[in-house]
């Protein structure tokens, strides 16, 4: 059993999809109005049926008033990440506080390659990943001295100046599935950001996602309770249960209370498109789980 006693947090993975034009935004609106905590969305610039990402969260930013949004995952290779880091400060300082990182090492290269950026091998992205993070701290510590160095394989800042610095403490969250990716968020980031969808062996394989990235906080002097566990997940509201993620709301709330206190998932995204499942999810299973996990941990 493992708990990182982190405060739960609800949000939605919704597809920036570009036609109709307003969906993508109209459903974080609907997210914000119903209580939840995340808007998140998807990020494959190469696909002309998707508006771009970060477009659509700087739009959704101004039609919402207090959730907080994120990339779910950002593509490193296509975004430098000086330019990550001043975006996400300056769009943070905007919301007063409502933007958070998520940021992945790059998939789907053919289409990556097909906009101009270098093909990388697993091991190139990791390495590329690491420094980009270091990058990202280092220009967002702006009340540090001096300009900002980082002579990396793959990224190389001489000289730039610091700042500004986000309006809160922002989260870097990594997508991760490897054991080197997740040493690496182990060492060097807030949170880890798998999908439900591509873990083989289902929630089980979450014990071994916390075991690489415990390590390796703990190697490097770090807390492993500092990485917040996250989770994309999909399922199916209805009458009776059928399954994990199949049925009732009291049955949702029961299989993710489950799940953060065996596992310490403290972040749940729902992958979803319907109005009323988000609805659903914000008004009937987030207080159910927080209730649940208050009343354990207690």
């Amino acid at each position: 059993m493992t708990d990182y006693g982190h405060d739960l947090l609800f949000g939605t993975f919704i597809t920036p999809t570009a036609q109709p034009v307003h969906q993508a935004v109209e459903l974080a609106v609907v997210a914000d109005r119903a209580g939840l905590d995340l808007a998140t969305f998807q990020d494959h610039p190469y696909l002309p049926k998707f508006h771009d990402t970060w477009t659509l969260i700087t739009y959704a930013a101004a039609r919402t008033s207090r959730i907080r949004l994120s990339g779910n995952v950002l593509s490193l290779p296509l975004r430098q990440p000086a330019v990550l880091a001043r975006s996400h400060a300056s769009l943070d300082r905007l919301t007063g506080g409502r933007i958070e990182l998520g940021l992945g090492a790059g998939a789907f290269w053919d289409g990556i390659e097909a906009m101009g950026a270098r093909r990388l091998s697993p091991g190139q992205a990791v390495s590329a990943l690491g420094e980009a993070i270091k990058v990202i701290r280092a220009v967002w510590d702006a009340d540090r001295p001096g300009p900002v160095h980082v002579h990396g394989e793959f990224y190389q800042v001489e000289g730039l100046k610091r700042g500004p610095a986000p309006a809160h403490d922002m989260n870097i969250w990594v997508g991760a599935y490897k054991p080197r990716m997740l040493r690496l968020i182990g060492r060097a980031a807030d949170g880890v950001l798998p999908s439900l969808s591509y873990l083989e062996g289902g929630p089980a394989d979450y014990a071994t996602i916390n075991e690489h990235i415990d390590d390796s906080a703990g190697e490097a002097g770090r807390d492993p309770a500092r990485v917040r566990r996250l989770l994309n997940i999909n399922g199916t509201f209805s009458q009776f249960g059928r399954s994990f993620l199949n049925g009732p709301a009291e049955q949702w709330a029961e299989d993710l209370a489950g799940l953060t206190l065996e596992h310490g998932i403290s972040t749940f995204i729902l992958a979803t498109d319907d109005p009323s499942a988000i609805e659903e999810f914000a008004a009937e299973v987030a207080p159910a789980v927080r209730e649940l996990v208050a009343a354990e941990r207690a």
